[in-house]
């Protein structure tokens, strides 16, 4: 219930700000059409999201004859974790990275990278998906995905503004100056949506899925490898697509500096910390 009241109090907000936005750039006219442009993505996001997300990453979708011991591995868990069995993609993607996706744990996705399974022991992976389906079951994924969406329209809206500059209330052409601001501050508030999803989600993931795996050091293992490898990558999936960083089981565009503090995750080190005092504590 919290997660819903969560969705429904984001689509207001983006819906707002797509109204301002539209105001400034086209007058009372730009705010209208604003207006069913937000209530158009609000609906579209709510059923096609995970499919829009999917599509961004050419996922293909795999089974039980097509990729045999990670479908089995992901059946396993999902029916450890009293879960539906969601739908399973592969992404030819050399970063090691995993999400899971959908409006809810019935009509459920989870994706993992080639590039994962590559670097991770079957054990680790097995972790990092039992984090994804934690996070299905609590529910996350619609809101994650909503966002994702969500931050691309807005960004989106950025580079209309600077193409087309800002209009007053009569419609004439207003301060370009106008145009230039919604361009800069369109994707730092993406970027805060993408914050609204609370860090600490990634933290209740990370709990539910190492009570899935029953394996909390595997996380943990994956966690600091996945850091590992990923430090100094050049990553053009996750850089083409930077709105999707907080649905990743690890922010691929993670980094030093003032990046962290606008960081869509956790620190890896708390993150392992905690795992490996769970498996210290028998928990």
């Amino acid at each position: 219930m919290f997660n819903l009241m969560k969705t429904a109090i984001l689509m207001a907000a983006i819906t707002a700000l797509f109204m301002v936005c539209g105001q400034l750039l086209g007058g009372q006219t730009g705010m209208m059409l604003a207006l069913l442009f937000a209530l158009g993505m609000n609906f579209f996001s709510y059923w096609f999201s995970d499919r829009m997300v999917l599509k961004m990453y050419n996922a293909r979708e795999v089974d039980a004859q097509s990729a045999p011991r990670f479908y089995a591995m992901v059946q396993e868990l999902a029916a450890r974790a009293q879960l539906p069995m969601p739908r399973v993609y592969l992404i030819d993607e050399q970063a090691p990275n995993a999400f899971a996706t959908g409006r809810n744990p019935s009509h459920a996705a989870v994706a993992a990278t080639t590039g994962i399974l590559r670097v991770l022991s079957e054990r680790e992976l097995r972790g990092v998906m039992a984090h994804e389906l934690a996070h299905v079951k609590h529910r996350d994924i619609l809101i994650s995905t909503i966002s994702a969406t969500m931050a691309g329209a807005i960004s989106a809206l950025a580079n209309f503004g600077m193409l087309f500059g800002g209009r007053d209330s009569e419609g004439r052409p207003a301060n370009p100056l106008v145009g230039l601001a919604v361009a800069i501050l369109a994707p730092m508030a993406a970027g805060l949506i993408q914050m609204a999803i609370s860090r600490s989600r990634e933290f209740e993931a990370d709990r539910g899925g190492a009570e899935i795996s029953g394996d909390p050091e595997a996380l943990a293992s994956a966690l600091d490898k996945i850091h590992r490898y990923a430090q100094g990558m050049h990553l053009p999936a996750a850089e083409a697509h930077p709105e999707t960083a907080q649905m990743m089981i690890m922010n691929p565009l993670a980094g030093g500096g003032l990046r962290s503090l606008f960081s869509t995750h956790p620190r890896t080190e708390e993150r392992v910390a905690r795992l490996l005092a769970m498996a210290r504590n028998g928990r």
